[in-house]
């Protein structure tokens, strides 16, 4: 099989596969639960609805716990049926971390997804082998590029989509797209032939989510941040709402239920994800979760 580059991918039947996609993209139902299997749109990855994230103030609260004690909580998770993990070069030693958590379990029993940070002058493939070394894998079912953050992202990263499709014809990755924040990049999701998979920050208050500012400290622009979860969602991306708990400042239980309610019931996000340091807080994301879809 010839290399396929971005733009053979864009070119050879890709629009009408995505079309073909919208067509059959599913309804989501009434009911369900967090640790339900669904599908990231086109990608055709299936996760739990619910995510166990290790990005919590970039990773510093899992590293925190030391590695004895967050593979106990991986564990409690898995046990609890969250078989979707996730996590970012960015995040220090959390593939290591979350590698040697999850040695022992079947690969093909739970998801996991990296994020990879697009710099300039680094080769897209040995990263992807060093992550996929670093977390004790020979795949990442869902590679995002991180932290998309400007306008001009789509034309800056050719060379990283170039770096994932390789990836991906080499079978280290199953399913791709990226990660956004602000809402000059966030335009530029919808339209996108390339992206299969969007991460968009997602709550009910605007809490660390976009606004024109990428880096702003004040409340994003729910309105549009959801105008534009729609409008990818229905041209058949699969969508992946992070800071659900606005990064651990809904302090109340009614505050997060409602974050979680929010994004499935007015968003219409495919799958969440938060960060944990502890079981009860594993505990009460799936059930939140579970009240949110009832």
């Amino acid at each position: 099989m010839a290399h396929c580059s971005r733009r053979d991918f864009l070119k050879t039947g890709f629009a009408a596969g995505a079309l073909a996609g919208m067509g059959s993209l599913p309804i989501r139902a009434a009911g369900g639960t967090a640790t339900d299997w669904v599908t990231l749109g086109k990608s055709g990855v299936k996760v739990t609805r619910l995510a166990f994230g290790t990005g919590s103030f970039s990773g510093r609260t899992q590293r925190e716990l030391g590695q004895d004690q967050f593979t106990s909580l991986v564990r409690h998770a898995y046990d609890r049926g969250i078989r979707f993990f996730e996590t970012a070069e960015s995040y220090g030693e959390m593939h290591k971390m979350l590698g040697i958590a999850l040695k022992g379990i079947p690969r093909d029993s739970y998801r996991l997804m990296s994020k990879v940070t697009t710099t300039e002058g680094v080769n897209p493939q040995a990263k992807i082998d060093e992550l996929r070394t670093l977390a004790r894998t020979d795949y990442f079912d869902v590679m995002l590029l991180h932290y998309q953050h400007v306008a001009t992202w789509p034309k800056d990263t050719v060379r990283w989509q170039d770096g994932v499709l390789e990836a991906k014809h080499k079978k280290a990755v199953i399913g791709h797209g990226a990660s956004v924040h602000g809402l000059p990049a966030l335009r530029q999701f919808p339209g996108n032939k390339w992206l299969e998979v969007a991460m968009i920050r997602v709550n009910h208050k605007g809490t660390k989510m976009d606004a024109e500012d990428y880096n702003t400290s004040g409340a994003g622009n729910v309105a549009e941040v959801v105008t534009h979860v729609k409008q990818v969602r229905a041209e058949g991306m699969g969508v992946i709402s992070m800071k659900l708990v606005g990064e651990g400042a809904f302090t109340t239980r009614e505050d997060r239920q409602a974050a979680m309610k929010y994004a499935f019931r007015n968003a219409g996000v495919d799958c969440v994800t938060v960060g944990y340091k502890n079981t009860a807080e594993i505990d009460e994301a799936i059930e939140n979760l579970n009240l949110a879809l009832a």
